[in-house]
């Protein structure tokens, strides 16, 4: 699963795809240093298999990860080939989910493509070449749609989505704000729209800003413009994320204590990326490994299990399955947890929980 991290030029982008991935992708301070993708693998973070390796002193421990891609920054005139425009909405077109980085502080040294900083004109910078690209996508398919619908009336569906995707991209807004049926995604789904791709907003303030964001006028004006969307918005200082990236764990610890701050803002980052893309853990514990299992969110167990090997998921009997809370309220042992019913055997229909524990049965 990829989250591709757009945005306009420097506004710092790559400098956070760097303090991600320590991928040390080039950064500079002028438009379109990132010319092809830089692409890096990313673990997720989760305390609760740290908390695992503790109880299980495990010989391996291994996390979750997703895949962070560093696009090059986009400028109006990009669904016109302006820019690198051509490039950009390939690149995006092959990301799973999007996160963008709007810039929200003020710093004369650094250039801003448009003169000044406006958080809701660069959103909307990008959301126009977006729309006006998935516009001419739209087009498209309505004219094979309408013509297919001469023939047949089954076409009819499909024509009115369009006309009502159509619509909201010429007023400018995404596909995604558009409540769609089970049916309706379905029909749409092989059109890859860009605007159909979850979005969060990542707000890059300034470091004297970062313990308190709400004193910031740019980052209030981009919440409540993304409460309106539905969509999340994490503030960090991407200079304070980029020093943090280089510490070890204890000096990070006591730098983020000395900030004010609970967590990193690239650990809530990841965390909200992974969550956007529908995404869940499972965990699985043992001497040999403690290890998180992406799935998507709703997997049944029989599904689950086949991450792990297929003929698991062929040969499934049960699921044995407590919850982390759980096992942790027992004081991390599997018998005390036994003993207060907390383990239970779950069949071929139980819909996985995020942080669910579990040990499958089966015979091949």
């Amino acid at each position: 699963m990829k989250i591709g991290i757009v945005g306009l030029p420097n506004v710092g982008k790559s400098t956070l795809f760097n303090s991600i991935t320590k991928a040390g992708a080039e950064c500079a301070n002028y438009p379109f240093c990132t010319i092809e993708p830089n692409v890096g693998m990313v673990t997720v973070p989760d305390e609760r298999l740290e908390k695992l390796a503790e109880i299980y002193k495990p010989e391996k421990t291994t996390y979750a990860t997703i895949e962070f891609v560093d696009i090059a920054g986009l400028v109006k005139g990009a669904s016109h080939g302006e820019g690198l425009g051509n490039k950009f909405l390939s690149h995006i077109r092959e990301v799973d989910s999007i996160a963008q980085v709007v810039r929200c502080f003020e710093n004369e040294n650094i250039v801003h493509v448009d003169g000044n900083v406006n958080p809701i004109r660069d959103i909307e910078t990008i959301n126009v070449e977006l729309c006006l690209a998935d516009l001419e996508t739209v087009e498209k398919r309505l004219e094979r749609a309408k013509k297919s619908l001469k023939a047949d009336k089954k076409f009819q569906i499909e024509v009115d989505l369009l006309e009502k995707i159509k619509k909201n991209l010429e007023e400018g807004k995404p596909a995604r704000s558009i409540e769609l049926n089970e049916e309706e995604k379905e029909i749409i789904k092989d059109s890859f729209l860009l605007t159909m791709k979850p979005i969060l907003y990542v707000a890059n303030i300034s470091e004297n800003e970062i313990e308190n964001p709400e004193k910031n006028a740019h980052f209030l004006k981009l919440q409540e413009y993304a409460r309106n969307e539905k969509a999340e918005v994490i503030p960090l200082c991407v200079k304070i994320e980029e020093e943090l990236s280089s510490l070890e764990k204890e000096d990070k610890q006591e730098m983020l204590e000395a900030l004010g701050l609970k967590e990193a803002g690239l650990d809530k980052l990841i965390k909200a990326s992974y969550k956007l893309l529908g995404l869940m853990s499972f965990l699985t514990a043992g001497e040999p490994e403690v290890r998180a299992w992406t799935i998507k969110i709703g997997t049944k167990a029989p599904q689950a299990a086949g991450k792990i090997h297929s003929d698991i998921e062929r040969g499934f009997i049960k699921a044995e399955v407590i919850s982390f809370d759980d096992l942790i309220k027992s004081g991390g042992s599997m018998v005390n947890a036994k003993e207060k019913g907390l383990v239970r055997s779950e069949g071929k229909e139980y819909i996985m929980q995020d942080g669910d524990i579990v040990l499958f049965r089966f015979n091949v």
